[in-house]
């Protein structure tokens, strides 16, 4: 399937293009004191999935505040009341393919955002990205989450002003359950960027139940740029 099809890239970017488990992994391990022989990556994972899953007390990121109180009690964390785990986006480092493979790509598609985060949140993610974006939906200009289709239909009439219809778009995520199932229902083409390549389970991200075969699979973003570039 040729790339030249598609005209607009959409991207989810926590946990695609922003390494979210290594920030939440390096903020809890800091603020715990534990070594990791003593609190494991996958523990702490474990621990934010199982919070997040349950219902939220506002948008992402700022329901960090009640997962990180959810995580003290779990894992022996020192309970303080404060935005610290909320406010470490900021250091969340981007994936190391990511800054290059989007400046890539960009020069063939127009890229838009579309992430849970709120927009303070998408603007210092995409700092951290060296700022690569057209465009971006957020959650609290949306207002809804995905994998809620509601989202998707703002993003698409949004992108119909600019003269964009469903078939330029190809949609770009990591998430099964957030992003590349409901999308696939919904009609879009999908690239699976397969970021846990490897690794067991679902880390930080909600099990989807069963996998969606998406219509292009890399491990990384600058597999994709490859492949676009080579036609």
């Amino acid at each position: 399937m040729p790339f030249e099809q598609f005209k607009v890239l959409t991207f989810d970017v926590v946990g695609t293009l922003i390494d979210f488990e290594r920030g939440i992994i390096d903020y809890i391990r800091a603020s715990s004191g534990k070594t990791p022989g003593e609190l494991g990556d996958e523990a702490i994972l474990e621990s934010y999935r199982r919070s997040r899953s349950a219902p939220a007390s506002g948008w992402y990121p700022d329901d960090l505040v009640r997962v990180y109180q959810d995580m003290a009690r779990e894992l022996g964390l020192p309970n303080t009341a404060g935005p610290g785990l909320r406010d470490s986006i900021k250091d969340w480092p981007a994936f190391p393919d990511s800054v290059a493979a989007l400046k890539r790509l960009r020069k063939h598609f127009r890229l838009v955002a579309m992430t849970n985060a709120r927009r303070w949140a998408l603007d210092q993610m995409a700092r951290t990205l060296g700022d690569p974006f057209d465009d971006g939906v957020t959650v609290d200009e949306a207002g809804c989450e995905k994998p809620d289709p509601a989202f998707f239909a703002f993003t698409r009439g949004r992108l119909s002003v600019l003269g964009h219809g469903l078939a330029d778009i190809l949609h770009v995520a990591q998430s099964q359950y957030h992003d590349i199932g409901v999308a696939r229902r919904l009609g879009y083409k999908v690239c699976w960027i397969e970021r846990r390549r490897g690794l067991k389970g679902f880390g930080g991200t909600q099990d989807p139940g069963q996998l969606t075969t998406p219509d292009y699979h890399f491990a990384t973003l600058g597999e994709l740029a490859d492949a676009v570039e080579s036609g």
